[in-house]
């Protein structure tokens, strides 16, 4: 905990309520204090004397709440202290009552700042009757640490991945409720130095390991796609061409199609990394896009049943289990064609990562790197679409 500034202590500034980092308590005078926790997060606290024991009051969190309207939030709780009052009986009358529904009031104020609608709805479904329903309907207030074991021992190691998403999902609701000041005390979904001692220890998380295809039954696998008349399909197909995510390819718009050129721009917006990543186009792509360009529905390459919606993101996937391939992933294919570029070619480490729009090297080596390598990524993929199409199958790749 960074050193607290002195009660004496001139007002703060906007300027430097958006500049300090210092892990602590700076006072603004009058009980308001912008707290940094040691993660860099921040948030106004109110502290005042009830009964002579020295209370905390969260005020919402920054920049959510400005320095402005954390004075007047300040200025309300004080007058309501000088009058003998708790300010936190005004807080209860507008906490929400559930923790479902603060569960729902931290996904609100954070969606827009996440990367898509299929992130929310993982939230809400982790935070929902699928895995919290023990504790939708007990107040916010009074989730214990019993109630967090009750909900994770179930599937602490048979779900090793999604129970350490709950854990920390029900965490960040928690933290979210004591900054509203909806709780207080310690947040018993806390895994160091609380649950870690007791949950059994857990199996290695298998993060970013997604169940991949051998890539030498890719063809194969290819070839019965072609020959599917369904959207999902084509966008099945157009990813394994492409070695983009599902999200980039379910929510592929046409504006960001550049068939003359052979080139699909997806905007940062949409990307992983924030960054934006043009994708070559192989032959075989281009023609899929094509042939869905001259009978298109709406903005989306690859539209769903709904109206000016794309696919379901469940539709790849859905489709993989009909064909009976449902143990491998579309994600997977990522990796298959990693494989293939490390083992049957002779292509940079670089190029093959960049295609995949991972970062390569320290910062300083990607300040020296400003191309995409957009030339050398085309003949690679090119030689992917080529393997995946059964032409030159066997053959060592060209660098």
């Amino acid at each position: 905990m960074g050193k607290r500034l002195a009660r004496g202590s001139k007002k703060l500034s906007a300027t430097e309520v958006k500049a300090i980092v210092r892990p602590g308590r700076h006072a603004d005078g009058g009980g308001l204090y912008l707290n940094v926790s040691a993660s860099g997060t921040k948030s106004w606290v109110y502290l005042f004397m009830k009964n002579r024991v020295r209370r905390e009051m969260g005020l919402g969190a920054y920049p959510a709440v400005s320095l402005a309207a954390a004075r007047e939030k300040a200025e309300s709780a004080r007058a309501v202290v000088a009058a003998g009052e708790d300010p936190f009986a005004l807080r209860r009358q507008e906490a929400p009552k559930t923790f479902a529904e603060a569960a729902e009031a931290f996904i609100g104020s954070m969606e827009k700042g996440w990367r898509n609608d299929k992130h929310v709805a993982q939230w809400r479904m982790t935070l929902g009757p699928t895995y919290c329903k023990d504790i939708q309907n007990r107040p916010v207030s009074e989730v214990s640490t019993d109630d967090v074991l009750a909900v994770l021992s179930p599937i602490w190691t048979t779900k090793v991945e999604t129970a350490s998403r709950v854990r920390g999902r029900i965490e960040r609701v928690l933290e979210y409720a004591k900054v509203k000041g909806w709780r207080t005390g310690d947040n018993p979904a806390l895994w160091r130095g609380h649950l870690r001692g007791a949950l059994p220890p857990r199996k290695k998380l298998q993060r970013g390991h997604h169940a991949a295809m051998p890539y030498s039954d890719v063809p194969q696998f290819v070839g019965r796609l072609t020959s599917a008349d369904a959207m999902a399909a084509r966008a099945l197909e157009f990813l394994i061409l492409t070695a983009a995510r599902s999200g980039e390819v379910i929510n592929a718009r046409w504006s960001e199609i550049k068939l003359k050129e052979g080139v699909w721009i997806v905007p940062k917006e949409r990307m992983k990394a924030g960054v934006e990543h043009r994708v070559p186009l192989p032959e075989r792509a281009i023609a899929i896009l094509t042939a869905l360009h001259d009978t298109r529905l709406n903005e989306f390459v690859f539209p769903g049943e709904k109206k000016d919606r794309p696919l379901s993101p469940m539709a790849l996937t859905m489709l993989m289990r009909r064909m009976d391939a449902g143990h491998f992933t579309p994600h997977g294919f990522r990796s298959s064609f990693r494989d293939w570029a490390g083992d049957a070619t002779s292509f940079p480490r670089e190029i093959a990562e960049a295609a995949l729009a991972h970062k390569v090297g320290d910062e300083t080596e990607r300040a020296y790197r400003r191309s995409d390598a957009l030339a050398r990524r085309r003949k690679m993929m090119g030689a992917w679409a080529a393997f995946c199409t059964r032409k030159n199958v066997g053959k060592k790749s060209p660098q």
